[in-house]
């Protein structure tokens, strides 16, 4: 139960059969978990987690998934450590290293992850930054793999932003080799040199019409529309009303396709409360299985 890689910054750095075993290894924890309990795999490790941004299913995953699996977390804002009063990312990545197991770190820049990364002796994890969010894909694929029972050949439809959600996502379907079609207006499309990269491995569509996007879809997935690092309101202009997955929109989906979120959702913009609250969500076992996944990955790479 490792990794190859020392950290898991984008998705990229994990061949198709690590993300595989990722998921089910996480399904497996979930399964322990309700049977009574998971074993201290990490007892005695330490996770430190680095907060830049607000976190709700990012922390609490983290800091009670290490708990069950018999390790402690500690939570440090930007202005709980010495970053605030002009110490550089290099001396606070390799002072950490010398404390903690794996840190874990939700930032805004993510060139800051990468030094992070650069300088710990530890592995690091991106618990989030501007340009993607591999936990919470894992998330996603371990949902979609509990509804569908399979991962391959699947349909995908993202619409909305083609945001840093968005470009984990295309990765997500790479590895899993799932199709994606992402329906997004002219200037939010996701990152080009990601779609390029995922096209080796699977079909990555992109579009302005969330008709031809959700057409047959077996997963719908969307996002807000404003985010952490963007809260311009004029953005939702460019997005409303049609980029709105309703229930209409629903309808053009497969009859047993399922509605996926990440969270925090505003409803009323990105998504409609009949929508979400609907027959077909399953953002709930989503956001609860950032917990499942979340343990998985700490034990693959700080076990390595």
């Amino acid at each position: 139960m490792k990794l190859k890689t020392k950290n898991l910054l984008t998705l990229s750095e994990i061949s198709k059969k690590e993300f595989s075993q990722l998921i089910d290894y996480s399904i497996k924890l979930k399964k322990e978990l309700k049977k009574g309990g998971n074993k201290p795999i990490l007892k005695n490790k330490t996770l430190t987690m680095v907060f830049q941004k607000p976190s709700t299913r990012t922390r609490v995953s983290f800091e009670i998934g290490i708990f069950q699996l018999g390790g402690n977390a500690i939570n440090l804002s930007s202005n709980d450590m010495q970053l605030s009063r002009g110490e550089s990312i290099e001396d606070t990545a390799k002072t950490l290293s010398r404390y903690t197991d794996c840190i874990m770190a939700r930032v805004y820049d993510h060139k800051m992850l990468e030094k992070i990364a650069e300088y710990s002796d530890v592995p690091v994890i991106n618990g989030l930054s501007d340009s993607f969010h591999p936990c919470q894909i894992l998330a996603d694929f371990m949902t979609i793999k509990e509804n569908k029972q399979k991962l391959k050949g699947l349909k995908i439809a993202w619409i909305g932003d083609g945001n840093n959600v968005c470009n984990s996502m295309i990765y997500g379907c790479a590895l899993a080799e799932a199709k994606m079609s992402i329906a997004t207006p002219k200037g939010f499309e996701p990152d080009t040199n990601v779609v390029k990269e995922a096209k080796k491995s699977t079909e990555i569509e992109i579009t302005t019409d969330p008709k031809i996007a959700i057409k047959n879809a077996d997963v719908v997935v969307t996002d807000t529309f404003t985010s952490i690092h963007n809260r311009d309101p004029k953005r939702i202009k460019k997005f409303l009303p049609k980029y709105q997955v309703n229930s209409d929109l629903m309808n053009l989906a497969k009859k047993n396709a399922i509605f996926l979120h990440c969270l925090p959702a505003k409803r009323g913009s990105e998504v409609t409360s009949d929508v979400i609250d609907g027959p077909q969500s399953v953002v709930w076992d989503e956001a609860e299985n950032r917990l499942h996944t979340q343990k998985a990955l700490m034990v693959f790479l700080i076990n390595a």
